[in-house]
């Protein structure tokens, strides 16, 4: 038998199977957990991503969440904001508000944070395109709240690279969308020092069909490329921005392979850190990750069972170390989750950690025959890929000519051949099937007036700013996109003169062009 990576299991293990005793939990590198006290003395954030309609619909959603538990923010934005486009575009008219909230200006920004303690709640961006952008208008928000740049926790994923190969938000070409992060990574480790610049962000890999070791060795070796980004610049060492540097994953349900996915991953990355770029300190060698419980493991047919393969997705990241988690509601399958939905997935993770004894032990998988050669296999197929990748030219490379893409679709094609042949068995999808109705599911529609609100406050933003700021700005952002200033002042003087993410994004088109998707075959 095999994991679903194609890693051979057998049916027992013994002494002989692993290749020696892991270290001690926070001990480099870092293969049971990088702190030696585990979650005994924090637990990992639970977060419940989430954003929809208008600012003020998000707000209360965030608020709401807080009150029952959330020790953190995870916020969805919709399309238009995602892909660079203003709520009042004849183009995205209909996307408005859809899959997450619309942020046109700073406007919106302070509004969707209102009465948050942003000095107290960590904050999480799924953003990636916009990520600079949507990073200056949270640090202004912030300061016009009165809490200083300095005091912010948090992360914007900001990892483009995997928007080329699996999911789509892309806006520039590679190389100044590379330059974009790096910029936010320097201004990060110089202002911002306790937020994170990027989450490198291997879930989208596994969403687009990669297997799980596939989603580890494609993201590590994202990791390394922005690394050579900022490092080439020669202005800050490995050890200066590194610790800021975290990593995103989902976690599905092949429960010790997820466990190793992440045990493999600590180790790798560390080791990576310290061999090829000679860090100093333990911290920049630390793998953080965060991840989703859900996702593409989850299915409609019985969409119930949904709410069983999370907390045992859940279960697994745990096991693994994971430091940030939202777990997915059960009716994601249809539709934005409702409150209730929402509710019990959070109670999921709260249920994991103050009634299973899980986070009572550190990595309490440590030394299992099983686990440590799981997880010693699962090193060195992600070290092979990563070669491969090498080979090929790293990472820009083979996403401009296609070659990464390939290597998705082809896994993505063998895993739904697999599940229509019943190979895999999925509950209620191929197996144990049963004439279920669909549940009743609420679905959200920004509505009529919501939609006309955002549309009003953008039109009066407009015409109550000061238009010689905006031309300005604009004009100052274009400059230095010229030439080689970090981009992350001009953008948050943007922000503070309520420039739109759509005139942001215009504005830098003209100097570096656009992305065009290369065919595959």
């Amino acid at each position: 038998m095999r994991t679903p990576s194609g890693i051979p299991v057998r049916a027992v293990y013994g002494p002989a199977d692993r290749q020696a005793d892991p270290p001690d939990p926070g001990a480099f590198p870092f293969t049971r957990g990088n702190f030696a006290t585990g979650y005994r003395k924090k637990l990992w954030t639970f977060r419940q991503y989430s954003g929809f309609g208008t600012a003020e619909e998000s707000n209360r959603r965030y608020r709401y969440l807080l009150d029952q538990g959330g020790t953190g923010l995870s916020v969805a934005l919709d399309l238009p904001t995602q892909c660079g486009y203003d709520s009042d575009d004849p183009e995205v008219s209909e996307e408005v508000g859809r899959v997450g909230v619309a942020v046109d200006t700073l406007a919106d920004a302070e509004i969707l944070f209102a009465g948050i303690p942003l000095d107290r709640i960590s904050t999480s961006f799924t953003i990636n395109g916009t990520a600079a952008i949507l990073l200056a208008f949270y640090v202004a928000a912030a300061e016009r709240a009165g809490v200083s740049r300095e005091k912010l926790t948090g992360t914007i994923q900001n990892d483009i690279l995997k928007e080329y190969a699996s999911r789509g938000t892309w806006i520039w070409p590679p190389e100044p969308s590379l330059r974009l992060i790096a910029d936010t990574i320097e201004f990060c480790a110089a202002e911002v020092p306790k937020f994170n610049a990027i989450s490198v962000a291997g879930a989208h890999f596994r969403d687009a069909g990669a297997t799980a070791v596939q989603e580890l060795a494609f993201t590590l070796a994202d990791g390394v490329t922005y690394c050579d980004t900022v490092l080439a610049r020669g202005r800050m060492t490995i050890d200066e921005f590194a610790p800021q540097i975290s990593f995103f994953f989902y976690t599905h349900g092949d429960f010790f392979e997820e466990i190793a996915k992440y045990r493999a991953g600590r180790r790798r990355w560390a080791t990576i850190v310290r061999e090829r770029y000679g860090a100093k300190t333990d911290k920049a060698a630390m793998f953080r990750f965060g991840c989703v419980a859900g996702g593409a493991s989850l299915y409609a047919p019985q969409a119930r069972n949904n709410a069983v393969r999370v907390a045992y997705e859940a279960m697994a990241s745990v096991l693994g170390g994971v430091q940030s988690m939202f777990t997915a509601a059960w009716d994601e399958p249809f539709a934005l989750p409702s409150e209730e939905s929402a509710t019990l997935a959070l109670r999921t993770q709260q249920i994991l950690a103050h009634e299973t004894g899980v986070a009572r032990v550190v990595d309490p998988l440590g030394g299992s025959y099983f686990v440590e050669a799981l997880t010693d296999a699962t090193e060195e197929r992600v070290i092979e890929i990563m070669a491969d990748l090498d080979a090929h030219g790293g990472m820009v490379q083979a996403i401009e000519d296609g070659y990464l893409q390939g290597l998705i679709a082809d896994e993505a094609y063998r895993l739904h051949r697999d599940v229509e042949a019943g190979e895999r068995p999925v509950v209620g999808v191929n197996r144990f099937m049963s004439a279920e109705e669909p549940p009743e599911i609420s679905m959200y529609e920004l509505d009529a007036e919501g939609r006309e609100l955002q549309l009003k406050r953008l039109a009066r933003v407009k015409a109550e700013r000061d238009g010689t700021a905006v031309r300005a700005t604009l004009a100052a952002l274009a400059k230095t996109a010229e030439g080689d200033g970090n981009l992350m002042g001009p953008l948050i003087d943007c922000a503070n003169a309520y420039c739109t993410v759509g005139e942001i994004v215009a504005e830098l088109k003209k100097v570096w062009g656009e992305f065009r998707q290369p065919v595959v075959f």
